[in-house]
């Protein structure tokens, strides 16, 4: 991995109903770093057949920079901090010219797809491979490779069970320093917290810090059970590449 210039560019890659506000939360703590919530979600909502059914869909077109090139450029432009953290979904990535990965480290973030199921599907009832991005992830991942370009892979459930641990070897992968403040937030909502935060973040918005793993031993509804049966084994390959 090649040493990338400071202000360090972090862009994190994740599937929805992940840890990844909690991430950004967790980031947001460092006093070197500024963060950025989901820059490329109108992009998204503008090119993709999702917008019906995403709450807030058109107040999220109305306040947001909603051509992807554009949002990439200010990814890439100067800030105040020397790092940098912009949280995103991967499949926000629809349309756009990918060789800007280079210049960031790429934290690809997945998590197990029954429990991602599970909590997704009490929002958006009926989502498609397209909505919840774990085969973006794959040809992500392939594409980081092929080109050498920075990344790492986290997978919530270790995450979860060794906070901790998995944050120093997350900033390891990312050559910054570890902040152990980034284990606990004052409970509420952060300034950088996109417009959709009232119908997404509720839990993060109660939690002071990182919460613990819990299994979930709901019944998977029989409608879901196609799509489980479609991540799975995208989800098993990522989690071989997890830190």
């Amino acid at each position: 991995m090649r040493s990338l210039q400071y202000p360090k560019r972090l862009f994190l890659w994740s599937g929805p109903r992940n840890i990844s506000t909690a991430l950004m939360y967790g980031f947001a703590q460092r006093k070197d770093t500024v963060v950025a919530d989901e820059p490329l979600y109108a992009h998204y909502l503008k090119l993709s057949p999702a917008k019906p059914y995403h709450p807030g869909a058109n107040e999220i077109l109305a306040c947001m920079e909603n051509e992807g090139e554009k949002v990439v450029q200010q990814m890439l432009g100067k800030f105040e901090q020397p790092i940098a953290f912009f949280k995103n979904m991967t499949h926000h990535l629809i349309g756009l010219d990918w060789s800007f990965m280079e210049e960031g480290v790429n934290i690809i973030l997945t998590r197990e797809p029954k429990e991602m199921l599970l909590s997704f599907s009490k929002i958006i009832e009926k989502p498609v491979m397209e909505d919840i991005g774990y085969a973006m992830q794959w040809e992500l991942l392939q594409y980081l490779q092929s080109n050498n370009y920075p990344y790492v892979v986290l997978d919530a459930k270790k995450f979860l069970m060794d906070t901790a641990g998995q944050l120093r070897k997350l900033c390891a992968a990312c050559g910054i320093p570890y902040d152990q403040g980034m284990l606990q937030w004052t409970a509420g909502p952060l300034p950088e917290d996109g417009v959709w935060a009232r119908y997404w973040y509720q839990n993060v918005h109660k939690s002071t810090g990182f919460q613990p793993y819990q299994e979930k031993n709901e019944a998977m509804p029989e409608h879901l059970l196609p799509l489980l049966a479609t991540c799975e084994p995208l989800y098993q390959k990522l989690l071989a590449f997890s830190i």
